[in-house]
């Protein structure tokens, strides 16, 4: 089972400017075929159906590991293409045709059906499906398969990044870069410890270095091109470390190193705004917005306050919960005091 985290993987910030047909070129890194939602469900199935799972533990633990991560990806590149779509398109008088300029729009879908947001499809517009996951049962072939996928992957994400400046796309091409050169490597050594085979002699595409680009190569500093996180408790698909060990020859042989849990840059992520003639989230949401804020005081949790800047629905009610203290200058409901408690009775 997974537990879920209100954070995304990477720090990301709000891009300067919009980029629809940008988003629409990264749909690829979502649901091609060899995208984020298919990594995604590969290895989550395979993972499902896993054979001899006890006596294979370190390969179990490593296709489960990299499920995890694969989740938080999807996140990711969902996120980016919502940013880059956020206020491409005007609000204003539905007789005004405020949404014209969508039809020149490489991907009208984004506004017709996905309110201004994400849809799980490729850069064509073509769904993503079912049929893009292999699932055979059998070790080798699913380790051989998920090293072409994370290679076909890696490739796309290199020719992504060339087709936009947003920083949003950037920042988060760049990070799954990283990451996935890692599940690559992973994958490979699997291989290597099975059948003997050094896989990246054969397939090293692309034959880009990382760190020939800015927003992977930040990454690289701080040691994840090296790191295997397994999103899970103390103990728990650890002995992914039986193939996830010694040096790695991509990091000037550095170790590698497995970490219990999630990376610790991990962080909230940036709420992405509404657009009433989208009717997203409603032509006139003011209603709906009293409503949540009606809903969260009742749970004892302070709503949002206008226009302060933060985007954390988490507040405690009391100035020393722990949902007050993560937000700095977060406003908190104000307990009664026992004057008035008593004036109460």
């Amino acid at each position: 089972m997974f537990f879920r985290s209100e954070k995304l993987l990477i720090p990301l910030e709000k891009p300067a400017s919009p980029d629809p047909n940008g988003a629409a070129a990264i749909q690829e890194l979502l649901g091609g075929k060899f995208g984020e939602m298919s990594t995604l469900n590969n290895y989550l199935h395979q993972s499902f159906g896993f054979k001899e799972k006890k006596k294979l533990k370190p390969f179990y633990d490593l296709v489960a590991s990299i499920t995890a991560e694969e989740l938080g990806h999807v996140e990711l590149i969902t996120t980016a293409i919502n940013l880059m779509l956020e206020d491409s398109l005007p609000e204003g008088d539905p007789t005004s045709a405020p949404l014209e300029e969508a039809k020149n729009l490489r991907n009208t879908h984004h506004s017709i059906v996905g309110g201004g947001g994400h849809q799980v499809m490729d850069s064509m517009g073509h769904f993503w499906s079912g049929e893009h996951v292999f699932s055979s049962g059998n070790l080798v072939s699913d380790l051989l398969h998920n090293f072409f996928l994370e290679t076909g992957a890696r490739m796309h994400k290199h020719r992504c990044y060339q087709m936009t400046t947003n920083a949003a796309a950037r920042n988060v091409i760049g990070y799954l870069m990283v990451r996935g050169g890692v599940h690559q490597a992973a994958y490979a050594m699997a291989l290597r410890k099975i059948t003997g085979v050094e896989m990246t002699k054969m397939l090293p595409t692309p034959n880009i270095d990382d760190s020939k680009i800015p927003e992977a190569r930040k990454w690289q500093a701080i040691g994840s091109h090296r790191k295997l996180y397994t999103f899970s408790n103390e103990g728990e698909y650890a002995d992914v470390a039986g193939v996830w060990s010694g040096p790695a020859d991509w990091a000037d042989g550095e170790p590698l190193e497995v970490i219990q849990g999630a990376p610790e840059y991990a962080a909230e992520g940036p709420v992405i705004g509404g657009n009433t003639s989208l009717f997203s989230p409603d032509y006139a949401p003011e209603e709906i917005y009293e409503i949540a804020a009606q809903l969260m005081k009742k749970g004892g949790i302070s709503p949002l306050q206008p226009n302060d800047g933060l985007h954390s629905r988490f507040q405690g009610s009391t100035s020393d919960s722990p949902g007050a203290s993560a937000q700095e200058g977060r406003k908190t409901m104000e307990e009664p005091s026992e004057k008035k408690k008593k004036s109460k009775k």
